[in-house]
């Protein structure tokens, strides 16, 4: 299934192309695919080229590892996320490793590699749904997280499932309309809330 984005503006297709599902075909990912995924997250930029993330990966071939990291969800995201091939866990690390001070952009480049890893997904007729709903406690005890490192998000890895394919608790979710809010109401100039003047051209 592929829900491209309505865009007002040409943007690269795969940004058009890249969409979160909420159901997966149980159909596993080659490992080719899944190593490509990850190089295209090594090459995303990073300050002072720190690259901050770490994932932790699991597939359903290897069922306890999967249903360990299933766990690690919230239970709302539990139903439909045990259904993709692979599960990763997002984490950042909070610290340079060149001095040991506190890196305030972390998050934002653990942000940067999940993005790049996205549009590699879509690349190659994958899907990636990203997901805050995590056990954070769970997770540090399950992984022994250490303490300067903390995690963030979850990504669910697959190929959408066909529509008719979906259970009903999950189909409109799946079928929805794509919608984003205007560029104006996050583009501003001059002061707080002004939108940037060429939006009146």
């Amino acid at each position: 299934m592929e829900k491209p984005a309505p865009t007002l503006y040409p943007v690269h297709e795969l940004i058009v192309r890249r969409w979160s599902p909420y159901w997966f075909h149980p159909r596993p990912i080659l490992r080719a695919d899944l190593l490509s995924l990850l190089e295209a997250a090594r090459w995303a930029p990073s300050s002072y080229n720190e690259q901050p993330w770490r994932f932790l990966f699991a597939e359903r071939s290897d069922p306890v590892a999967h249903t360990q990291m299933v766990e690690c969800l919230i239970e709302g995201n539990r139903t439909w996320a045990r259904e993709a091939p692979v599960l990763m866990l997002a984490l950042t690390c909070r610290l340079f490793a060149r001095d040991g001070s506190e890196n305030a952009a972390c998050e934002h480049d653990l942000g940067q590699a999940a993005a790049f890893l996205s549009l590699e997904a879509a690349a190659r007729g994958l899907a990636v749904h990203q997901m805050s709903g995590i056990e954070h406690d769970r997770i540090r005890q399950t992984y022994q997280i250490p303490d300067d490192v903390t995690p963030v998000t979850a990504l669910a890895i697959g190929y959408s499932a066909p529509l008719e394919s979906v259970p009903d608790r999950y189909r409109d979710r799946q079928a929805r309309d794509r919608e984003r809010i205007p560029i104006e109401s996050f583009v501003f100039a001059g002061q707080w809330g002004s939108p940037a003047a060429f939006f009146d051209d």
